[in-house]
């Protein structure tokens, strides 16, 4: 189960430390669908449902593209494309020979971009998955007419078996094509926003391209869900929603999430879009920002240690290391490093998150430590129900939506007016 730990924030806090009744205020209203948004709260229910419905489809279509292509390019933006990729570079940082590579278009409108994967694909086979609740996305849908021609050109009638759509069940522009052209479906479900739907078929089905157990993530993540619907303070997301909101009370509006892990750069990512989506709006909300420790202590930690004090730092710790380095002794010590001498990377690495963190909390920086088992699909899936979870509530606490996003279609209007698209 992940873990919070507030030490390192306890002294920028009140007295009484976070507000849990506001928490569990929160919480209830989550469950009991009472709160707004309360239409797109399906999400809670989505591994146990998964495994009941889409588990074995998408199981199948998976072992059909690892068995006769050599790439999957996914095809769409925001919660469409961010979940998926933060798990499989989280993962599956380095491609397994046994499985194809997974491109990810549609998240921008840049040619060089489409051209590199077009490259990189060369002559390999592939299939594409095209994620899209509406289809009228513009670059998810500018993107996939550019590789669905690609597959026409190169499979000619045979090219609709190689399209996965993963869109609304009963209607859209890109339902009424799949429909229309045979291509394999998938749901996006009508209860869950983009941003939450990571463990639906949005996710599932690149994921488990990819090499990953993705029932072993169903099983964690259901299972984690049950052990969150702890009405305590000692509920980790209570913990961590209460005092991020107490934070920003007191004037600490930027939180910045990084881990000592580099591959959980794309999981920053994902929770960026969460938390800001999620609560930016009616002129309020924290920034999400993230950094990739240690690298970026050489190049933004001067500012997170004496910049303005409107930081807050979220660490995510993985407990267990899945492999074991060794500093190797030097003969000579020309380097002077023997005083590490086979002391373990994993052992260097906590000293150092001591050492940062002791220094932030020094400089005026409260420091939040969320810590998951391992890096695996366990750990996560306890990730991705943790901060899920901690946002509703987080959202709700501070009398926000949580599951709506108006303003994200105030640059859609004036693009699609200034392309001139009929109607706009």
């Amino acid at each position: 189960m992940v873990k919070v730990d507030l030490t390192g924030c306890a002294t920028f806090l009140d007295a009484t430390g976070p507000d849990y009744g506001a928490a569990s205020a929160a919480h209830r209203m989550l469950s009991e669908r009472t709160g707004k948004g309360a239409e797109f709260t399906g999400w809670l229910e989505l591994p146990r449902l998964m495994k009941r419905r889409e588990l074995k489809s998408i199981q199948s279509a998976a072992n059909k593209i690892r068995g006769r292509s050599r790439a999957l390019v996914v095809v769409g933006i925001g919660g469409s494309y961010l979940g998926a990729r933060g798990a499989i570079e989280l993962l599956r940082p380095i491609q397994r020979a046994d499985s194809p590579r997974v491109f990810f278009a549609g998240n921008g409108l840049s040619s060089d971009y489409l051209s590199d994967i077009i490259e990189a694909l060369g002559d390999d086979d592939f299939d594409v998955n095209v994620i899209s609740k509406s289809g009228t996305t513009l670059e998810p849908a500018l993107s996939f007419r550019v590789f669905r021609q690609l597959l026409e050109k190169k499979y000619g009638s045979a090219a609709k078996r190689h399209i996965f759509a993963t869109t609304d069940a009963n209607r859209g522009v890109l339902h009424d094509m799949a429909r229309a052209e045979g291509w394999e479906r998938f749901v996006v479900p009508d209860d869950v926003g983009g941003r939450y739907s990571v463990l639906s078929a949005v996710g599932l089905l690149p994921m488990a391209v990819a090499g990953i157990d993705i029932a072993a993530v169903l099983d964690a993540a259901d299972e984690t869900f049950q052990a969150l619907d702890l009405r305590s303070p000692e509920n980790p997301a209570w913990q961590y929603a209460a005092a991020r909101q107490q934070l920003y009370t007191k004037g600490y509006g930027i939180e910045l999430l990084a881990s000592y892990e580099p591959s959980f750069r794309f999981m920053a990512e994902w929770w960026k879009q969460l938390y800001g989506e999620s609560e930016g709006k009616n002129g309020i909300g924290i920034f999400p920002a993230s950094l990739e420790y240690t690298a970026d202590l050489h190049s933004m930690g001067q500012y997170i240690q004496d910049g303005p004090r409107t930081l807050f730092e979220t660490v995510v710790n993985f407990e267990k290391p899945l492999t074991s380095v060794k500093v190797p002794f030097g003969m000579g010590d020309p380097d002077k490093l023997n005083y590490l001498a086979g002391r373990e990377f994993a052992s260097v690495c906590a000293t150092a998150r001591e050492a940062v963190k002791s220094a932030h909390i020094a400089g005026g920086v409260p420091n939040i430590v969320v810590n998951a088992e391992s890096r695996d699909e366990r750990g996560f899936a306890q990730l991705v129900c943790f901060f899920e979870l901690a946002c509703a509530i987080s959202g709700y606490m501070s009398g926000v939506n949580p599951f709506d996003q108006p303003g994200v279609e105030a640059y859609k209007k004036n693009m699609f007016k200034m392309l001139g698209k009929p109607n706009a």
